[in-house]
């Protein structure tokens, strides 16, 4: 047989060879799925994220509710401590900041009428800072009248029956990505939750300013 017919014989089997065809298409679409699969599991922890600060504001907010007949810097110390304990794995200590903030009426009247911050304790070394107040906020003025939270009218505000207090707390988390911040970018997650005192008739806080400094949730 001349090279020709040879020649022409080969190519007409290379063309009818499909043998590695579908380890070729699966080469195709690796980069595909393998970027699927990154933004999959990144979308799944930035939810899980977003559950667990979320969870973490109402946990605060309640034990802090729940503190009976007087609260003292080493309540404060004991809620801070279980915080850290249920947020190992986001990092919340070293990435985010925790405000928890005692909301009362001022008991002014007239136009000075309102809500009042009377103490605030933080914890957290992440560098935010409240978007709803500090202590002292409203004490002699109606600066804020409609008490805590997100939006400028009273129905989208937290504010404390007179004779009693809300404990009222924000979370503010830089969101680390499991992956990459490229897919969803740098993200701040922010949560608030609210809880009215149960049977705590004194809401002075105690003991301030009298525990070591490394033990006190200290604002400054």
């Amino acid at each position: 047989m001349s090279a020709r017919p040879r020649l022409t014989a080969l190519m007409h089997l290379l063309r009818r060879d499909d043998r590695g065809l579908a380890l070729i298409e699966f080469a195709f679409s690796l980069p595909v799925l393998v970027i699927l699969c990154m933004a999959g599991l990144e979308c799944a922890n930035l939810a899980l994220a977003h559950m667990r600060v979320s969870q973490v504001a109402m946990l605060v907010a309640d034990n802090a509710a729940r503190v009976r007949t007087s609260i003292d810097e080493a309540d404060i110390n004991e809620i801070m401590t279980g915080a850290d304990l249920s947020t190992n794995s986001l990092g919340l200590k070293a990435n985010g900041r925790i405000f928890l903030s005692d909301l009362e009426p001022n008991g002014k009247t007239g136009a000075n009428a309102g809500q009042y911050i009377r103490w605030q304790r933080c914890w957290g070394s992440g560098t935010f800072t409240s978007s709803y107040g500090v202590a002292g906020d409203g004490a002699t003025t109606a600066s804020m009248a409609n008490g805590m939270g997100p939006g400028t009218t009273a129905a989208t505000k937290v504010s404390a029956a007179s004779g009693t207090a809300v404990m009222f707390v924000e979370v503010a988390y830089n969101y680390q990505p499991l992956i990459t911040n490229s897919i969803f970018g740098a993200k701040i997650i922010r949560y608030t939750s609210a809880f009215n005192v149960r049977e705590r008739t004194d809401q002075a806080i105690k003991n301030a300013g009298n525990l070591a400094t490394s033990a006190t949730a200290s604002c400054s």
